[in-house]
């Protein structure tokens, strides 16, 4: 089931997503839902500023500064501001942004923190940090579970034709399937699925492990000559180490790693909470007190280490995912039309990732039945309101 690895306490998190998708939620999980997600938010934000503050500051040592932004058209017009290099296409990029900035998702939210190396009176731009978002987050955990759930359907419906194929007396290869026919397996496939869920039998393949490793993430923009100073950076300090590498060429081109980190727990648990969170809990039952125990227990009995993504282009390969041919909003879009199952299941899961990870974030602190049950059908205005509800948003004629 899914594991996110920038988390602590990650199969616990696991083992609730694997309950809920069967309908299974404990009056508990209202509480740990809300630790999880706010407590691992907090753990995150830190590290990451840390880790970044090591490979930027390694990297320029001649002096940064940090600004956090919380909208997509302060990134990409840090990254226009000052280009490092100039050629046509370049150019051609900068002419556009400026003529029609709206083309370009400037009012996209953006959880992240702009890094700019000191020069003159203002500063270059050379990589940020970026959280991904909780709605982001649950689309992204769906997706694989989707996928997975996908794969299952898919092995039943061969089941089926396999079984055709044995009363016919033909092998599987030479048995022809009309579309009707294998529109029919495919239903007969996803019903039986449905009725496992409801059952609550065992889901083949369920157990697989899918892993989400960017939950945090950072960009690096070097040019082809220096990006190998990245490499001895990280190679050289005992706390982390590159346990994945994929270069990306094409339409997008960068290289991404995926690191294994190991925070300072201690370091991380010596800086105060913040009022937010502390509000929050407050709200929930748990004094400021109790809030700050609670936290340092959660560091203390959570993994050592955590994985996070490192994004390494250079300029005009940063601008093209940001302005150009593969604008990360366009790619969102793309998987977002492009995912191949797309029935009441999907939704259905897509609306459960969606409810536990705003649960924690909303005004809603008891925990009953959930409201979606995979092997229901709903439409999509029930969502709607489901969502509305846990932030006690009037649903119906409200004037009355």
């Amino acid at each position: 089931m899914i594991r996110i690895n920038s988390f602590l306490h990650r199969q616990v998190l696991s083992d609730i997503i694997s309950r809920w998708m069967y309908g299974e939620a404990q009056p508990a999980d209202a509480a740990l839902i809300t630790r999880l997600v706010h407590f691992n938010h907090v753990y995150v934000q830190r590290y990451l500023e840390g880790f970044a503050s090591f490979v930027f500051g390694g990297l320029h040592p001649d002096g940064l500064f940090f600004r956090p932004v919380q909208i997509k058209w302060e990134l990409k017009d840090a990254l226009v501001a000052d280009p490092p290099c100039r050629n046509e296409r370049i150019d051609e990029l900068l002419r556009e942004y400026q003529l029609n900035p709206g083309r370009f998702y400037l009012e996209t939210p953006f959880h992240g923190v702009l890094c700019f190396r000191r020069r003159g009176p203002g500063g270059e731009y050379v990589g940020s940090t970026r959280i991904k978002r909780v709605r982001r987050l649950a689309e992204k955990s769906a997706r694989r579970i989707i996928d997975q759930m996908f794969d299952t359907i898919k092995r039943h419906a061969d089941t089926l034709a396999d079984e055709r194929a044995r009363q016919m007396g033909i092998p599987r290869e030479q048995l022809v399937t009309a579309p009707a026919d294998m529109t029919e397996e495919f239903l007969r496939a996803e019903n039986r699925l449905l009725d496992d869920l409801k059952a609550r039998r065992p889901i083949a393949g369920a157990n697989e492990v899918q892993a989400i490793n960017d939950v945090a993430g950072l960009k690096v923009m070097l040019e082809q000559s220096e990006q190998s100073r990245l490499m001895t950076l990280l190679e050289h300090r005992p706390d982390c180490e590159i346990v994945e590498e994929e270069r990306h060429t094409g339409r997008y081109n960068a290289t991404n790693l995926i690191v294994r980190y190991r925070p300072p727990r201690e370091e991380i648990l010596a800086l105060p909470l913040g009022k937010g969170l502390l509000a929050v809990m407050q709200n929930r039952g748990l004094s400021p007190d109790e809030t700050s125990e609670a936290f340092a227990e959660f560091v203390r009995t959570g993994e050592e280490s955590v994985l996070l993504e490192i994004i390494l282009s250079n300029y005009q390969d940063m601008l093209e995912s940001e302005i150009g041919r593969c604008m990360h909003e366009d790619r969102i879009i793309a998987q977002r039309l492009y995912q191949p199952y797309r029935g009441p299941l999907a939704r259905n899961i897509q609306c459960l990732m969606e409810y536990l990870f705003t649960f924690p974030t909303s005004q809603q602190h008891e925990l009953g039945e959930l409201p979606i049950k995979l092997w229901n059908r709903y439409l999509p205005d029930t969502f709607d309101e489901i969502l509305k509800r846990l932030f006690h948003i009037p649903t119906g004629n409200y004037l009355d």
